[in-house]
């Protein structure tokens, strides 16, 4: 499904991705973890398009991200870590906005808004102006959009900060159907339990290095993944 191959990406003298090489295929929620300035938000800004990369390739089902943008984009959908939504809008119409950029018909929009507004009883605030938003409930809002259009893949970026404890359980229900319909999760968290429990892979990054990857059980073995990820982080 998605290809990452040997990916490349410097910030002057700084390398911040080195040569990574990843796959994520139908129905795997594939967790990303390293440590702060490691390389995961790079990474996945370079898999949405919105940052450009030095070398390497990345491409869904074929389709290459900088050969053919417009088709990559249509079929992902993507959360940073802080989302940056329109304060101006209303929360109705602002999920409006984006079902109207990805084509979502009228019925299916007032389903899906009214489906994932619910679950994350967001209902009654969509009348409000995002402004008046707390950061919870603009993550919420941010992830209702991405849920939109029926995305094959999509990319989240620390997507449980900020929620609270019946959301982020939602969240988690809602990752495992979108894999149960054939799509894909790739997302990076500093909560390592929570990667453990959910995800099917993980991949860990070091100073812009992939430096081990594969099935959850794969890469921790009989230890915790936190056990595993602080003795690699204390290698040289």
């Amino acid at each position: 499904m998605l290809k990452i191959e040997h990916l490349t990406k410097s910030f002057g003298e700084k390398k911040a991705v080195d040569d990574l090489s990843l796959e994520i295929n139908r129905g795997e929620i594939y967790g990303f973890i390293g440590h702060n300035g490691a390389g995961k938000t790079t990474t996945l800004k370079s898999v949405c398009g919105i940052q450009s990369f030095d070398g390497g390739e990345i491409t869904l089902d074929g389709i290459s991200i900088t050969a053919d943008p417009i088709s990559f984009k249509k079929q992902i959908a993507y959360i940073p870590d802080n989302p940056d939504l329109y304060d101006f809008m209303t929360g109705i119409k602002y999920l409006n906005f984006i079902a109207d950029i990805f084509g979502v018909s009228e019925k299916e929009r007032e389903e899906k808004i009214k489906k994932y507004a619910g679950i994350f009883e967001l209902t009654d605030d969509l009348n409000e102006p995002i402004s008046a938003y707390s950061h919870g409930m603009k993550q919420k809002l941010a992830i209702i959009s991405a849920w939109l259009h029926s995305p094959r893949l999509i990319i989240m970026d620390e997507p449980f900060v900020g929620l609270d404890p019946k959301a982020s359980h939602s969240l988690k229900e809602m990752m495992r159907e979108v894999c149960d319909a054939g799509g894909a999760i790739f997302f990076s968290t500093h909560v390592l339990e929570v990667a453990e429990k959910l995800c099917n892979k993980v991949a860990i990054i070091k100073n812009g290095k992939l430096i081990k990857s594969g099935t959850m059980e794969e890469v921790k073995g009989d230890e915790s993944l936190e056990t595993v990820f602080l003795e690699l982080e204390a290698e040289k």
